[in-house]
């Protein structure tokens, strides 16, 4: 009988495991990419005196009498050439790669020597990225996140881009356990994706024209008005530096945002976006540690919502791009992006119930929200301070102006809290947290009954052992059986 988890037996070129001595390079060309800013970085510092200069007072032989020789400006740049092409060519040489069937390994360095190693089956989330002029050359750079990794992720620098695909292939194939057929051992096929939506363009532009960015932009341009008004003219080269900082923040989050697509694959949930960097992202099954969506005041005009989530691994600011999974959709893409992440809402009418927790107030959808009392301190928003326990997750709900929700699996609980004021103790309210891995959601519900709020800390810590125990293995196409036969070696 045919192993359902056997990868495809048809010849082609793949990935085989690597033995000890087997290690690999990265492209040749990776040098020239990584290092062309730096020379240009010089070429600007030291090159921009000389050309004022030039443009000044003209050149013969040393310019003005008194500035930088030309000799000197090209001896300058010629020698950051020559140094920094020396020093990416022995950091090309001295890495090499290889990947095992339990870790990824990766030895850099030749004065400050580096060995790390990644545990496959702890593998959180695996990038192919492609910077500008990368792409002129088809190469692509392999980046991925594993569990308890810091703020460093492990990279690969640049290779191929088929070459990169077949190595995230064989390494996503063996984070899920996939057996390789014995006949064709050296076959990894690429998981076949299947798109299940896309961002147009002019959603991205309107949602970042109705961003905070365009209120800054407003009060800026208030601020110029006043300015010059009052005749200070001078102070109007000050605003300078905020209007092209503003105008920095649009690009970016449009080139970034831009293209943006939705697809789900046996590997997990894939994201391409990106404008001159492109980068092809995969979150593997189970992976996701929480999810939060948000809404903005103004983006309630257009019913737009933002999804954010936390990866073991991702941190706090350093991977805010990567970190997001929904830039902006509607209620329809919110609930299509929600079922590739929780499969199974753990309530017969999820509908009903995530539309209360995003629009609603008070006890719609089963939510429990803060106590009357709770006016004293939140007027505004004490009924849509609230909670909801399903059968797979519990969702936390706060906020009126900026609404917001977050959603933690069972399993993925990590610790939990309760917060109490002075003003909160003499009403009987509490803060209830749930500590997720770092990343920018934060579940928190706010002035719960205390009662009420003892009573979720005692139940969320009982659903959550319980959903630990019953959780699918980390090798999620590797039955619990077959993972207890074989268990991972340790780092």
């Amino acid at each position: 009988m045919t192993d359902p988890l056997a990868a495809p037996a048809v010849p082609q070129p793949g990935f085989h495991t690597d033995s000890a001595s087997d290690w690999h390079r990265v492209h040749p060309a990776s040098p020239a990419i990584r290092g062309w800013l730096a020379v240009v970085a010089v070429a600007v510092i030291f090159g921009r005196s000389f050309f004022e200069q030039l443009f000044q007072e003209g050149i013969s032989g040393r310019a003005g009498g008194a500035g930088i020789p030309w000799w000197i400006v090209a001896l300058v740049v010629g020698g950051a050439v020559l140094v920094f092409g020396v020093a990416f060519v022995l950091s090309w040489y001295f890495t090499r790669y290889q990947v095992t069937d339990d870790h990824v390994r990766i030895n850099s360095g030749f004065i400050f020597r580096q060995q790390r190693q990644a545990r496959i089956d702890r593998v959180q989330a695996i990038d192919v990225v492609q910077p500008l002029l990368a792409r002129i050359f088809g190469l692509a750079e392999l980046k991925f996140e594993v569990a308890d990794s810091g703020k460093s992720a492990m990279k690969l620098s640049f290779l191929k881009l088929d070459e990169a695909k077949r190595l995230r292939a064989a390494i996503l194939a063996r984070a899920a356990g996939v057996r390789v057929d014995p006949e064709n051992p050296t076959a990894v096929e690429e998981a076949p994706e299947q798109q299940v939506l896309q961002i147009p363009p002019a959603r991205i532009l309107g949602s970042i024209v109705a961003s905070e960015l365009t209120l800054v932009l407003l009060l800026v341009a208030a601020g110029l008005v006043v300015l010059a008004s009052l005749g200070w003219w001078g102070a109007l080269f000050g605003l300078l530096p905020v209007l092209l900082a503003l105008g920095g923040g649009y690009w970016q989050r449009f080139s970034k945002d831009f293209n943006f697509r939705i697809a789900t694959s046996p590997d997990g949930v894939r994201l391409h976006y990106g404008l001159l960097e492109t980068r092809a992202q995969t979150i593997p099954p189970g992976r996701v540690q929480a999810v939060g969506i948000s809404q903005g005041p103004v983006w309630r005009i257009f019913g737009w919502y933002r999804i954010h989530l936390n990866v073991a691994g991702y941190g706090d600011s350093q991977h805010e791009n990567r970190s997001t999974l929904l830039p902006v959709g509607n209620l329809q893409d919110v609930f299509a992006v929600l079922g590739l992440i929780f499969a199974d809402p753990g309530v017969p009418d999820p509908h009903d119930v995530f539309t209360a927790a995003l629009r609603g107030t008070g006890t719609a959808g089963g939510f429990r929200h803060s106590p009357g009392r709770a006016r004293w301190v939140d007027p505004i928003a004490w009924r849509r301070n609230a909670f909801r326990a399903t059968e797979t997750a519990l969702l936390c709900r706060h906020g009126v102006f900026f609404r917001n929700l977050q959603v933690v699996p069972h399993e993925r609980t990590q610790s939990l809290q309760l917060n109490q004021g002075p003003v909160q103790r003499l009403l009987g309210l509490a803060d209830f947290e749930l500590h997720s891995t770092p990343g920018p959601v934060k579940p928190v519900v706010h002035h719960m009954d205390l009662a009420t709020a003892r009573e979720l800390f005692l139940a969320q810590a009982a659903r959550a052992a319980k959903a630990r125990r019953l959780a699918r293995p980390e090798r999620w196409m590797q039955s619990q059986d077959d993972q207890a036969e074989k268990p991972s070696g340790n780092d």
